[in-house]
């Protein structure tokens, strides 16, 4: 039901001025002053270990920190954990880590093992307060994409995609990663938002599917804070790295992304991110990559 009141004419001006006078007591009256103890966060050990299948595995090791805690370029390398034994395991040798940058720490890599596919790895680190972590993964076999290439986005002149084609194997079960790196631009492979998928609905088939381009995180770049953001373009040689990899890698990287993307918005859900770190927290995984390389072309 609405229902309409007619006021007389000479009472709309003093009701507009109790309106606004009503309106500023109640933006006044609502202002104050709020302190929140917030509870410090357990520290917990943060891992980050790769293996790739022909490379030398390395471990990332770190400590995490309160949201209000300083992190900069002179705070950092406090939360590097260093003296730690690092030791992975392939099923026929045990290698203990090293660290390049030994007054720092936060970096191990194995000298003596390299990733090969069908082996399961284990991960065993003791940090210099005597915390104990472990983990395991499996170098899968590699599945390679079928062809890749370069297509224009509609309405974009020179800036498109990198496009592939799959036939995935009817074996249920399998996750994928997909990485890039334009040649002269790009120091190493970066993964998009999104970079990680399952075969639980592709299962034996052949398809075709797409992938923007990834930046680093808080890129200053040019064209990763202007119109070409995203985009591979015209006269680009993109390197196409095609992951295998177990479902650890795929349940983590996934959470990890979706919180990613709300690139810190309030009001959206805070996601748990899986871990495979006993101990920990972070991701203990193994890769087998493919690559393709496509030049970006209007044809």
């Amino acid at each position: 039901m609405i229902l309409t009141i007619n006021f007389p004419e000479i009472l709309l001006p003093r009701m507009r001025t109790t309106g606004l006078l009503f309106f500023a007591f109640l933006l006044t009256s609502c202002e104050k002053d709020i302190s929140v103890d917030l509870p410090e966060g357990e520290e917990k050990i943060v891992v980050e270990g790769y293996i790739e299948e022909g490379r030398n595995p390395y471990v990332l090791i770190s400590k995490s920190t309160g949201y209000f805690a300083p992190f900069d370029s002179a705070s950092v390398t406090q939360y590097a954990v260093k003296n730690a034994v690092v030791v992975i395991c392939d099923g026929f040798t045990c290698d203990t880590l090293f660290a390049p940058a030994a007054s720092i720490g936060y970096i191990y890599i194995s000298q003596n093992l390299t990733g090969t596919i069908g082996r399961t790895y284990s991960l065993y680190i003791k940090t210099e307060e005597g915390r104990e972590l472990t983990s395991t993964t499996y170098c899968y076999p590699p599945v390679a994409l079928d062809s890749a290439w370069f297509k224009v986005q509609p309405g974009k002149d020179s800036l498109g995609w990198a496009w592939a084609r799959l036939t995935e194997p009817d074996t249920l079960g399998n996750f994928y990663r997909w990485f890039a790196k334009r040649l002269g631009k790009d120091q190493d492979f970066i993964a998009p938002i999104g970079s990680v998928f399952t075969d639980r609905f592709i299962n034996g088939t052949s398809f075709e599917f797409a992938y923007n381009r990834g930046k680093y995180p808080n890129s200053t770049a040019d064209d990763d804070n202007n119109e070409e953001e995203g985009y591979f373009k015209v006269g680009d040689t993109i390197v196409i790295k095609f992951c295998t990899a177990g479902q650890a890698t795929y349940d983590f990287w996934r959470a990890a992304e979706d919180q990613q993307s709300s690139n810190g918005n309030p009001f959206s859900a805070v996601n748990y991110i899986p871990s495979n770190i006993n101990g920990g927290i972070g991701i203990f995984e193994a890769y087998t990559p493919s690559f393709l390389t496509i030049v970006a072309s209007k044809d």
